[in-house]
């Protein structure tokens, strides 16, 4: 069987077109000086490995010989998976947003100069037929292709427009006269966010804005942080109702990637780590805050699917499950009311059909895919009905997995499994985020520096600012939830590449790639969420996290300026800039940050009683008497007495001032009160 050079690659989503006919390159100097030399444009295809419509068009037109012998004739191609190179998504999303003027999304298709690698035409999904007002995509080949032959003035005067709008994308000079106040208007985007939220609310399903609808993490953690009952509001609707609808797997636990209606009832099926790790972390919080039942229970089985399903043997956690199996979307998840019947006696079947719907029409081809219809359904015979359920869908063919290892993903994950492991008080939750943590430390850092995926113990690619920033912020939760002296090192060691490698001291903020990573048409540097928080807002609330903890006046000085680089954007489009808010509200308020010292189990104990309530604004670490390379603004918060059976000791810092240390757990608990 013919192969082509993608057989020689990691990625799952690069490896599914290894058979194709085309002849496809990876992004990388062959590829591109192959281009230039034969003066070919680039075709260049992106995608990802659980995106449904990239294997419509892979199947249509990227398998079909035909097709592909145009486009081994007339182009040079490239195939990207995007969450491996998320530098080269972002920037030819942007591009293909400006020069279409639509949304972007998977698979994406753009046409490179190969002079300068400037796209001058693109799109997402082309049929291989006419249909929908588009042209088939073996006439848009033949189009481009001629068009870049004819119009080259055209095709490098596009490109010097592009560039132009690329550096308009980029943030003005800072203002060395702006400050960050809280008396004054600088609180502004917290109550603009909450304005912007409750504007796009829908009120009878939760969620924000309409179908398509995205669980949107980053919206339901403002929502908690947002201290009104209108905002919790908000916030417990949407979990509500995204755990009673078929974007949650009602069997197997763990989120589909977004609904295609606005009840959440039908997903898109693919299932991502990413999503799961942000949402692990929410529904933990909201019990936390709430004391609701539900959210804890969807928190445990979101964490148990996790573990179940995405664990990878080293430690690590594996990227997605796709949306399709034996070429049909849903397929592994849906089920015909006969077999149902066949399965549970009568008394399960007639609280399972009422509880999820199966006494309703058919709600997706034909088939049913479980919703809550009844939520007061008998839960002991839900549950049985539910065991005997997914033991048989688990016999079927799955979905194929991607097993890569994300640096950033993992992050994620980590964050949220240390979350989970202190409000449902489960151990083996911080176990797995520890070993993960150890993972990426033993495989994905090399030489001082974070690599970006791994496979099958190949790890590669230089990391972005999201793999620096998201780790260090899951290293500073799961510290507060298991104190170990190598990840505050490990936290410290990722702060000052970002600091060397990825800020723009003069502009503020923090570039997506490192100063020595490969040099694009482009160096990204954005402030805005889109599935995952910006890289920017989670530096400036880990930095500004960090810098507390550690006393390090340079990580505070770092984020302050990201917070004014970013201050148009959150001030103009707060709902799109969550995670930039939230660390500007780290920053205003400030943060308390409380010390234990003392024994193991007197600290554990403390710990747990004051980390009984929600409260976003506060950081608790136990740090055992006997806690080795300690940096000097810890070390100097010492225990008292005997390390073995020393009493705990909390030292209450806000900000940068710290209080007399406390020896009394009722004192302390009267100078934190409950939020």
């Amino acid at each position: 069987m013919h192969r082509n050079r993608l057989a020689a690659e990691t990625s799952p989503y690069l490896l599914q077109h290894a058979d194709n006919p085309v002849e496809w390159y990876s992004w990388g100097a062959e590829a591109l000086e192959l281009a230039k030399s034969t003066d070919k444009p680039i075709l260049l295809s992106v995608g990802y490995s659980a995106c449904h419509w990239c294997h419509v068009m892979a199947h249509e037109s990227f398998e079909d010989p035909e097709t592909a012998a145009v486009m081994n004739r007339l182009f040079v191609n490239i195939k990207v998976d995007r969450e491996e190179r998320p530098d080269l998504d972002k920037i030819y999303q942007a591009a293909q947003q400006m020069i279409t003027q639509q949304a972007g999304g998977w698979p994406l298709t753009m046409f490179l100069n190969p002079s300068d690698r400037r796209p001058f035409f693109g799109g997402t999904y082309f049929p291989n037929e006419p249909r929908h007002g588009m042209p088939a995509f073996k006439e848009i080949l033949q189009r481009v292709a001629e068009y870049y032959r004819t119009h080259g003035a055209e095709v490098r005067q596009q490109s010097t427009q592009l560039e132009a709008a690329f550096a308009r994308m980029l943030p003005d000079a800072l203002d060395d006269a702006q400050t960050l106040d809280a008396s004054s208007q600088d609180a502004s985007p917290l109550a603009l966010a909450r304005a912007a939220l409750a504007e796009s609310f829908d009120a009878r399903f939760g969620g924000f804005g309409g179908a398509p609808k995205f669980p949107n993490p980053g919206s339901i953690e403002r929502c908690l942080r947002d201290d009104t009952p209108e905002a919790l509001a908000m916030a417990a609707l949407t979990l509500t109702r995204m755990a009673e609808g078929g974007i949650y797997d009602q069997l197997g636990g763990g989120f589909a990637r977004y609904s295609v209606d606005e009840a959440w009832m039908i997903p898109h099926f693919e299932k991502m780590l990413c999503d799961n790790g942000q949402l692990l972390a929410g529904y933990a919080d909201a019990a936390l805050k709430t004391g609701n039942k539900l959210f804890a229970r969807i928190a445990d089985a979101t964490a148990n699917w996790m573990l179940r399903d995405m664990r990878a043997p080293e430690g690590g956690f594996y990227s997605s499950l796709d949306a399709d199996s034996e070429g049909i979307e849903g397929k592994f998840y849906v089920w015909n009311r006969a077999e149902v019947q066949d399965l549970l006696d009568q008394p399960e079947y007639r609280v399972f059909a009422r509880r999820f719907g199966l006494d309703e029409p058919a709600n997706f081809e034909g088939a049913w895919h479980l919703y809550v219809r009844d939520s007061q359904a008998d839960e002991a015979l839900t549950d049985a009905a539910r065991a005997k359920l997914l033991a048989v869908r688990n016999l079927r063919v799955w979905p194929a997995r991607d097993e890569k290892i994300l640096t950033a993903w993992n992050a994620l994950a980590i964050k949220g499994l240390a979350i989970a492991a202190r409000v449902l008080h489960r151990p083996d939750l911080a176990d797995a985020a520890a070993a993960a943590v150890a993972f990426i430390h033993r495989t994905l850092w090399r030489d001082g520096r974070l690599l970006a995926t791994c496979k099958d113990g190949r790890a590669h690619l230089a990391a972005y600012l999201d793999d620096y920033a998201f780790l260090m912020d899951a290293l500073i939760e799961l510290l507060q939830t298991r104190w170990r002296s190598c990840d505050l090192q490990f936290a410290q060691a990722l702060a000052e590449v970002m600091l060397e490698q990825f800020e723009d001291p003069k502009g503020g903020g923090f570039f997506f790639t490192a100063a020595d990573s490969e040099q694009l048409i482009h160096r990204s540097k954005t402030f805005g969420d889109e599935s995952i928080p910006a890289g920017n807002g989670i530096a400036a609330a880990a930095l500004t996290r960090l810098g507390l903890l550690v006393g390090e006046v340079r990580y505070l000085a770092a984020a302050e300026r990201t917070l004014k680089a970013a201050w148009n954007w959150m001030r103009d489009y707060p709902q799109a800039h969550l995670s930039m808010v939230n660390a500007l509200e780290d920053t205003l308020a400030p943060l308390k940050i409380v010390i234990i010292r003392g024994s193991a189990p007197a600290i554990t104990h403390w710990a747990k009683t004051l980390s009984a309530h929600y409260a976003p604004m506060r950081m608790i670490f136990a740090i055992p008497a006997d806690a080795a390379d300690l940096p000097p603004s810890l070390a100097e918060k010492r225990a008292v007495g005997d390390a073995g059976a020393a009493p705990a000791v909390a030292y209450v810092c806000t900000g940068t001032t710290c209080a007399a240390p406390i020896t009394d757990l009722d004192e302390i608990k009267r100078a934190l009160p409950v939020p």
